[in-house]
């Protein structure tokens, strides 16, 4: 009887723990079937790369079923790319020519995302402080005009800093660039020689330097680089800790990048166009640094995958609202209250 009594016992026992593993079981949330699970591929600009990279990673953990993959290979290539049809969306700091447009099989939409600005970085052994760029300086730097860093442009707007005779030594993009599309849009507004010498594009023939691919091989060169100057986005020289130095503006005052400077160039935000095309280089304003820009993702207006459809204009529902919530902290202005109304109508226009 007693062995008997144990194998009854321990019978009962083994029941009672599969029971209570199939309830506990039951009580977990089902696991995400594959058919449910949806991925994402876009490329393009290294400017917004780093929000770029929280949002998606942000938008995963609140929708584990949902991937989002970002290269990040510059305007250029993210425009190319999603010409070619190899991505599900492009980023670029530049919006699409006339011609970009007129050869695109599908009609592409523009999506302004937050705002950044480009800013003069530079490496200058011994000296420590904040210097100041006049736009004839950056001009005539980047043309090669102006050679040394003790040149009367320069040592005239920075007063008390010795700077060195040493040679000047220009970075600039090698890769084609939505960066270098903001900065050569400044440049080209306010010099006449730049303008009709080199002119305005994501890729342009730089009369003098060294090319460092995308924001992050700028920095690099930069760093490694004495006496070198280069332009960066604003959180790149903020995460790489680099000096980077104020720029006079169109009202004569010197403005460093920061977030208040750079929402302040957006004023022209309420007048922005339909399709959100616009340059806000050069803008009126005591407080605007001068070589700020909205971002775009660019995106097909008529997407065949309804699942795709669906995660896309949810992200983009996600990222004027709560996604602005992180960009301050990533050193990016988020939009303008009128401009998120803009693209909030803009969103649904994808079919």
């Amino acid at each position: 009887m007693k062995i008997a009594s144990r194998g009854t016992r321990c019978a009962t026992v083994i029941w009672v723990t599969l029971i209570m593993a199939a309830v506990m079981l039951s009580a977990l949330p089902p696991a995400t079937a594959a058919a449910d699970r949806v991925q994402l591929n876009g490329a393009g600009a290294t400017f917004p790369y780093p929000i770029y990279s929280k949002w998606f990673d942000e938008y995963h953990k609140r929708h584990p079923e949902i991937e989002i993959n970002y290269q990040s290979i510059g305007s250029g290539g993210g425009i190319r790319q999603l010409l070619q049809g190899t991505v599900d969306f492009g980023a670029s700091d530049s919006p699409m020519t006339d011609e970009q447009i007129r050869r695109a099989k599908i009609k592409v939409l523009h999506f302004p995302t937050v705002l950044g600005a480009d800013v003069p970085t530079y490496n200058i052994p011994g000296v420590a402080a904040e210097l100041k760029f006049t736009p004839e300086a950056l001009a005539g730097i980047f043309l090669g005009k102006i050679k040394k860093w003790n040149d009367a442009e320069l040592t005239n707007a920075n007063p008390g800093v010795k700077l060195p005779g040493n040679d000047i030594i220009v970075v600039h993009r090698s890769d084609g660039s939505g960066t270098t599309f903001i900065w050569t849009d400044y440049l080209a507004k306010v010099s006449a020689e730049w303008k009709s010498k080199v002119g305005t594009g994501t890729s342009v023939n730089w009369p003098v330097g060294l090319g460092g691919k995308g924001n992050e091989g700028v920095s690099g060169l930069v760093k490694q680089t004495p006496n070198s100057i280069g332009y960066v986005e604003l959180i790149y020289a903020v995460q790489n800790r680099m000096p980077y130095g104020a720029v006079k503006n169109a009202a004569g005052n010197f403005v460093k990048a920061d977030l208040a400077s750079v929402t302040a160039a957006a004023g022209v935000a309420d007048q922005m166009p339909d399709d959100f095309r616009v340059s806000i280089t050069n803008p009126q304003g005591k407080d605007a640094y001068p070589i700020a820009s909205f971002t775009w993702l660019l995106v097909p207006a008529k997407i065949a995958d309804a699942q795709k459809k669906k995660v896309l204009t949810g992200f983009l529902q996600w990222m004027i609202t709560d996604g602005q919530k992180l960009a301050e902290r990533m050193s990016y202005a988020p939009l303008p209250k009128a401009v998120v109304a803009k693209v909030t109508k803009a969103i649904s226009l994808i079919q």
